[in-house]
């Protein structure tokens, strides 16, 4: 752009116009043939040589004032413009689902609701509980579970334009990046171990539940009352998509067993694990003992991962049989009430997510207009009706207190003409 405008012709300036013009007094100022008329003819070429060196004087004054940059020239107040939109930066793009997402606000894609639980997996729960307990701004996306992260798993979180997934990095990065530290009062052995734990919890445990799920897939939507046609945001009957499900869960039964046997867990059988799943409960139960929390009167990192585990299992219906649920309820009773005591203080709004299905429970939902003005007009109607009604009365008492006057003079007259 600035090269176009380098080829625009500069304007005339007012110097070179008035020089122009001062030579042609001198041509014609020249002495004619005839002598006399020089001495007449030569006065009026001096005065206008002083008037043409005033001009000059003047617009060669007015020249340099530009040169000194008083005054900008006209090619460069057009090219800075130019200059300027050329420099603008492009929009960003990002490669995220949600694009109109708020600065600084989590966004969360995790499995839906369940009328028994807030999620289905340990690892959304985790990550949702984490959120709510440091008190970060968090919202759900209800993608219907349509959605992976580009590792393929759930949960994952999208902030300020930026993809983040697996809980455990979730948790990490958000800690850094908000300075939220749930182990900041641990000593180092504390921090130890709680490590060795999460991991027996998410590498182990977690894996025994999984067993039992992928060899039971109608008592999963059984045992936690799962709602396929509200989950999925189907029109198709419940009935129609838990035979399908339970078709394309079996399918995938054989995919299950084949990680489960490379995890090391499906290579054992059902009463094997079992006994597995009740040490890793049973480990739990002396940790914590009588505590509130695993390390005192605080959660921690490792209270998060425990509860998101647990309450798979204390949360599923008792329709339903399944040993490891029943033996910590009868074994491990202390578990049951730090389960209770993690719902009570992250999830308030517990019943509230499971009866409605909601899966932003946790944010104000604004009144709506319309019921405001429609209870505003009526109070202005009633008020105004209460008003003429009012008045009304007063009216009437008026006509009476007027009548009980008139009927007394009426008596007194009667009286004096007696």
């Amino acid at each position: 752009m600035a090269s176009e405008v380098a080829q625009i012709p500069a304007e005339e300036t007012p110097a070179v116009a008035a020089a122009e013009k001062s030579e042609e007094p001198e041509k014609s100022a020249a002495p004619p043939a005839d002598s006399a008329a020089a001495p007449a003819a030569a006065p009026a070429v001096e005065k206008a040589e002083d008037a043409d060196g005033e001009k000059k004087d003047g617009e060669a004054g007015k020249h340099d004032k530009q040169q000194d940059g008083e005054e900008p020239k006209k090619d460069e107040a057009v090219a800075a413009p130019v200059a300027a939109k050329s420099e603008a930066p492009p929009a960003q793009k990002f490669n995220v689902h949600k694009t109109n997402f708020e600065k600084d606000i989590i966004y969360l894609y995790q499995f839906s609701r369940t009328p028994l639980l807030p999620s289905l997996s340990p690892y959304c729960l985790k990550v949702e509980t984490w959120l709510r307990l440091v008190g970060l701004k968090y919202e759900n996306v209800d993608h219907k579970m349509r959605f992976r992260s580009k590792k393929g798993q759930l949960p994952f979180i999208e902030l300020n334009g930026e993809e983040i997934a697996d809980s455990a990095i979730i948790i990490k990065e958000l800690s850094s990046k908000y300075e939220k530290y749930l182990d900041s009062g641990l000593t180092a052995e504390q921090r130890n171990v709680s490590y060795a734990t999460i991991a027996m919890l998410e590498n182990h445990l977690i894996w025994i539940i999984f067993y039992w799920r992928a060899k039971y897939p109608d008592n999963v939507l059984k045992g936690y009352k799962v709602n396929l046609q509200h989950a999925l945001g189907l029109r198709l009957p419940n009935s129609i998509l838990n035979f399908f499900f339970k078709i394309t869960f079996g399918r995938k039964w054989f995919q299950g067993t084949k990680k489960l046997k490379a995890h090391g867990i499906g290579v054992h059988s059902a009463e094997e694990i079992e006994e597995f799943g009740k040490d890793d409960l049973k480990v739990l139960s002396e940790m914590l003992d009588c505590k509130p929390f695993f390390f005192g009167d605080e959660p921690t990192t490792l209270d998060v991962v425990a509860f998101a585990v647990l309450s798979q299992l204390h949360y599923l219906s008792k329709d339903i049989a399944y040993p490891l649920r029943d033996y910590m309820t009868e074994k491990c009773p202390n578990l049951i009430g730090h389960v209770s005591r993690m719902k009570d203080k992250c999830f308030p709004d517990w019943d509230e997510i499971c009866t409605k299905l909601d899966l932003n429970a946790h944010i104000p939902k604004p009144e709506p207009e319309t019921k405001e003005g429609k209870e505003g007009g009526e109070q202005e109607k009633s008020n105004e009706q209460e008003g003429t009604e009012g008045d009304k009365i007063e009216k009437e008492l008026e006509k009476d207190k007027s009548n009980e006057k008139e009927s007394t003079e009426e008596n007194k007259e009667k009286e004096e003409t007696k």
